[in-house]
């Protein structure tokens, strides 16, 4: 059925529950004689009367009366079902399924949303930890995360953390006797725990940067990994050498448990985003999480001098 015959159509059912073509026409927002244009264009395709006029009232015929029982309860739906999409972008609701590697699952996605679900508990949040960098149309989800410099141009894409750094890490027992390594070159001499990436089928090059400098190392060590948490787990137990984010290290170095080298060589790199394919009516559920994951830069407080006849403002620190 064409467009204009679903049009045609509810005219009929308005006027068949109504038993007015004036009342119907104030339920659609037309004239009462576009009503009646409309019933008429239904009888004709149809080749069947479906009312009853007279100068007193509107009846349905036998025909009538089954389209009417057959056709009024489906639109009935239709519209309960558009009401409820309508009610679920005003109280958020729904799976949002999310792709994402392991550390932005653990140091971004898990602090910020464990914070705010508890707030919508109609929301649920499925998380898949994969380094394989999923399509997220074809793979149906409804957003994934990658650093800032690896996102597709045609994705809408939101910030959900500063900068980062990368740590190489070992610990005292390993380096105990061995010579640290001063130069990306000297990790030539050193067992390094490496890390395969499914995209590629490959082990992840460790990348360095120091000035205009550049170095691409391909190292080789003992043990290969899929994910970061058993390479934090053998670096502490002075089996290597870990290429890790400098966060999920952070405490191990403060507490000496882990020591670090080539921090003149770990320069900051972009950090993570969300991204999504449109923002064309994304779902309530959608734009609680995006919100709650957006990165907000901390307001920089300014120094406060200790007197008036010589102060001088810290340099801010990221």
């Amino acid at each position: 059925m064409s467009r204009d015959g679903y049009t045609d159509l509810l005219a009929f059912i308005h006027v068949a529950r109504e038993g007015s073509f004036t009342r119907a026409a104030a339920q659609l927002g037309v004239s009462p004689s576009a009503v009646s244009h409309s019933v008429r264009a239904l009888e004709t395709r149809m080749d069947v009367r479906l009312l009853t006029r007279t100068t007193r009232s509107v009846s349905v015929t036998e025909a009538g009366a089954r389209l009417y029982e057959s056709t009024a309860p489906r639109f009935e739906e239709i519209d309960a079902e558009l009401l409820a999409a309508a009610e679920q972008r005003k109280k958020p609701a729904g799976t949002v399924r999310i792709t994402t590697a392991e550390h932005a699952a653990t140091a971004i996605l898990w602090p910020k949303l464990s914070k705010i679900l508890p707030d919508y508990p109609d929301i649920t949040v499925e998380v898949t930890v994969d380094y394989s960098r999923s399509d997220i149309v074809s793979d149906r989800y409804d957003a994934g995360v990658r650093l800032g410099d690896e996102l597709a141009k045609d994705m809408i894409a939101v910030r959900i953390s500063p900068d980062m750094r990368i740590a190489v890490v070992g610990s005292p027992d390993y380096f105990a006797g061995k010579a640290k390594p001063k130069t990306p070159h000297d990790l030539a001499g050193h067992n390094c725990i490496n890390l395969r990436l499914p995209t590629h089928g490959g082990l992840m090059v460790w990348d360095f940067r120091k000035g205009k400098r550049e170095l691409k190392v391909r190292v080789t060590g003992q043990w290969i990994y899929n994910s970061i948490s058993p390479i934090v787990r053998a670096a502490l137990a002075g089996q290597g050498l870990g290429f890790l984010p400098e966060d999920a290290v952070a405490d191990h170095i403060a507490e000496g448990r882990l020591v670090r080298v080539l921090d003149d060589w770990c320069q900051p790199y972009t950090g993570y985003h969300l991204y999504y394919p449109s923002r064309r009516q994304s779902s309530g559920a959608l734009a609680v999480i995006v919100d709650a994951l957006r990165y907000r830069e901390s307001p920089r407080k300014p120094a406060t001098p200790k007197d008036d006849s010589a102060s001088q403002a810290a340099p801010a620190m990221d």
